[in-house]
């Protein structure tokens, strides 16, 4: 177990890409039920998306923009204004990236793949729709550990920490969200894992360059946070709610975002 001593020794890029590491971890772990277990009950799938939605949604405010409206306080401009804007490029940035990168949703037919016509096949578009969503929660990891080197109360090791938690939770079943739509597509167990997880990979990359820019350039911090906060709503309206709901488990995949939302609020009001 990582001594949390030595933790707050090391430089907050070395923090995030950890944090990184521990959520792409988690990714891997919901990936890995693949090998083990046959098929995923569509109920529990639902419910496991709610829930990772329900976990964004509340991360989002309490870990990134509520520290944001706090940090711009005090200031030339008005304190509404960088995470107002921050949040808006967010879903800007993912909104393009949606536009350009080929990939496809889960549950959806081949037909509607989006991003730039392709012939890849559709596993890799599979792999691809998870990857291009879990860049905005790198990003947030590390923007996180990089407020906390800029010294303000309202950003804490606790509330980084806390974040970084909540985002390993609602990635492990986004693994296994992952990994047995392959196995359906007729990949084999190893294979569906190792794609799996590979869809995680991002994540200690995002957090690295997260953590990097808001130290080079701590001015757009509060800017940083609510960007990674407005690409996280992105993701969760464009994707995670409304596949959630798909297999019409509709009351179970609410009640699965109303308690993922619950218990990152908890993580984030109790730790931060």
């Amino acid at each position: 177990m990582l001594d949390m001593e030595f933790f707050k020794t090391l430089h907050p890029v070395v923090q995030a890409l950890l944090a990184g590491c521990f959520t792409w971890g988690v990714t891997a772990l919901g990936a890995a039920l693949v090998l083990f277990v046959k098929t995923v009950n569509r109920k529990l799938l639902d419910a496991a998306l709610g829930f990772a939605a329900g976990v964004m949604i509340a991360a989002s405010y309490w870990s990134l923009l509520a520290p944001a409206i706090k940090m711009s306080e005090g200031k030339s401009l008005p304190n509404w204004f960088p995470p107002a804007v921050g949040f808006l490029l967010g879903g800007v940035f993912l909104r393009l990236c949606d536009r350009l990168i080929p990939h496809l949703h889960r549950f959806t037919p081949e037909s509607e793949a989006e991003g730039i016509p392709t012939r890849w096949k559709k596993t890799i578009l599979l792999v691809l729709a998870i990857t291009l969503h879990n860049i905005p929660e790198g990003l947030a990891v590390g923007v996180a550990f990089g407020a906390v080197a800029a010294n303000l109360p309202s950003a804490t090791l606790a509330g980084a920490l806390a974040l970084t938690i909540g985002i390993g939770l609602q990635n492990f079943p986004e693994g296994l969200a992952v990994s047995f739509p392959l196995r359906r597509e007729g990949l084999s167990r190893a294979k569906s894992f190792w794609f799996g997880q590979l869809s995680g990979s991002v994540e200690p990359i995002a957090a690295v360059l997260g953590a990097s820019a808001v130290l080079f350039a701590q001015p757009i911090l509060p800017y940083a946070l609510a960007f990674a906060a407005g690409a996280m709503i992105f993701v969760v309206v464009e994707e995670a709610i409304p596949e959630s709901q798909q297999g019409g488990n509709t009351d179970l995949a609410t009640l699965g975002a109303m308690s993922g939302f619950t218990i990152m609020m908890i993580l984030d009001v109790a730790l931060g």
